[in-house]
């Protein structure tokens, strides 16, 4: 039986890396050191340089291979392109109370779904999509990335529950905006203890 707490909420949706992961920023960060390069150097390619952001948003929206991303992002940070990205994500690693709290929530009757900006070649377990999630929505997928709204939208059509009436997690305060406009309610994930605890309060059901 599907669980609905007292406000009505009934669907969870949640963002990968940075929710179900450790933060993926330190993580940059790390490869930066270990790489001889400016600590930030990455995220200031990312946030200021438009071409290496194109890259990004080109690879996460399917047009771009993996292997190809590799080579002309090595370009502009002047690094061997070989294991690029594995090399950029080796901090991240699984943060496991959150999973355990999607889990949870589930088991308990909520309908929960994943929405990911990312390319799809080996990037995830699928057995843990399959015990995570009702419903899946990847950018690499869907030639889409969020904030776009439609990937909000997909991920509340696939769990089959109305987005008024879901919650959505992110680390990135501007990917909660086209959710709220939806009507879902969000959660801005900063830490672990405090996400898991302000679902238990939306949801009502108990998941640490």
């Amino acid at each position: 039986m599907a669980s609905e707490a007292a406000n009505g909420y009934r669907g969870l949706l949640v963002d990968y890396g940075g929710v179900l992961t450790t933060n993926l920023f330190d993580s940059f960060n790390a490869f930066c050191s270990a790489e001889g390069l400016a600590t930030d150097a990455v995220m200031k390619r990312f946030a200021a340089d438009r071409e290496t952001r194109e890259l990004l948003i080109e690879l996460e929206c399917g047009r771009l291979a993996p292997q190809a991303f590799e080579v002309r992002l090595a370009e502009h940070l002047e690094v061997a392109p070989e294991g690029l990205i594995e090399r950029m994500f080796a901090g991240s690693l699984p943060d496991e109370p959150m999973r355990a709290a999607v889990l949870g929530a589930r088991r308990a009757g909520v309908r929960t779904g994943l929405i990911s900006n990312s390319w799809v070649e080996d990037h995830y377990d699928p057995a843990m999509l399959e015990e995570l999630f009702d419903g899946i929505v990847i950018s690499g997928r869907e030639g889409m990335r969020k904030p776009a709204p439609e990937m909000y939208s997909l991920g509340a059509e696939r769990i089959g529950v109305a987005p008024e009436r879901c919650v959505y997690v992110d680390d990135l305060p501007f990917n909660l905006t086209p959710a709220e406009e939806l009507g879902m309610a969000t959660v801005h994930h900063t830490e672990t203890r405090r996400t898991i605890a302000e679902l238990e309060r939306l949801l009502g059901v108990p998941l640490s």
